[in-house]
């Protein structure tokens, strides 16, 4: 785990989904985003999870600006990356206090609490139960 002060920490969650999001400006002229070392178009496929991921990105104009480093895992594709854009927004705000009420006001901060259900005895899921005959 690298301790050097040029990087800022942000965590993400979503369902069962934890993302351990780190950045730190970028060096040269091309930023990158890395998610489980690989490149983050390999990671997310679809361009709906790829548009998700880069939202906080957008909001703020700093597309092209930090290298992000992200550890995802846990939950589904679509989980993770709502989980990394929680992430994202939680380090940049760390960055710069500026950037937070950009990030608030469109929802990007507030961390989505939907759980799945608990299964309950006596049902065949969370609330559906077993067929009923009555003759």
């Amino acid at each position: 785990m690298d301790t050097n002060p040029e990087f800022v920490w942000g965590t993400g969650r979503r369902k069962t989904a934890v993302a351990r999001v780190r950045i730190r400006k970028t060096a040269g002229t091309n930023a990158q985003i890395i998610v489980n070392h690989k490149n983050f178009e390999e990671y997310f496929t679809i361009l709906g999870h790829r548009q998700l991921v880069t939202l906080p990105l957008q909001v703020t104009n700093t597309i092209g600006k930090y290298d992000i480093f992200i550890n995802v895992d846990g939950g589904g594709v679509h989980s993770q990356a709502g989980a990394v854009l929680l992430g994202i927004a939680r380090a940049l705000c760390k960055f710069g206090a500026s950037l937070e009420e950009k990030l608030r006001s469109h929802g990007h901060l507030t961390r989505d609490s939907r759980m799945k259900e608990r299964k309950k005895y006596g049902k065949r899921k969370a609330r559906a139960s077993f067929q009923f005959s009555k003759r």
